[in-house]
């Protein structure tokens, strides 16, 4: 096994043992972590089911990283439209998200909270 290959699946053991959890922070806000493992498929070809989301003290959803439904982004100009599950939502705005690791979706998830929670 490979350094490359063994170091993904540490982040993604990682990420599948938060499973279920809640992080509440010392402002109200809190987090919550669901990820599976499933079989691999047309829409979700790396086999993990996940949401992450961080909720404000009034239990609405600020940022949350999912793959739970599909996702259409407006068309392009020139482009064909490209149906996902991966996405984000920060607010009321959805937008794509390109799964690359276990690891990357963790750290992206906790900057995008760290940018929100900075202003």
């Amino acid at each position: 096994m490979s350094r490359k290959h063994e170091t993904e699946d540490k982040t993604l053991e990682t990420l599948l043992n938060l499973d279920g959890e809640i992080f509440p922070m010392d402002n109200g806000c809190w987090t919550k972590f669901e990820v599976k493992r499933i079989k691999p498929n047309r829409n979700i070809p790396h086999g993990i089911k996940y949401s992450l989301t961080f909720h404000d003290s009034n239990n609405q959803r600020l940022i949350g990283f999912d793959n739970a439904h599909a996702y259409k982004p407006k068309k392009m100009k020139y482009g064909a439209r490209k149906i996902t599950w991966d996405h984000k939502h920060q607010m009321a705005r959805v937008s794509s998200y390109e799964y690359e690791s276990a690891g990357q979706l963790l750290e992206d998830f906790w900057v995008a909270v760290e940018k929100y929670l900075k202003g």
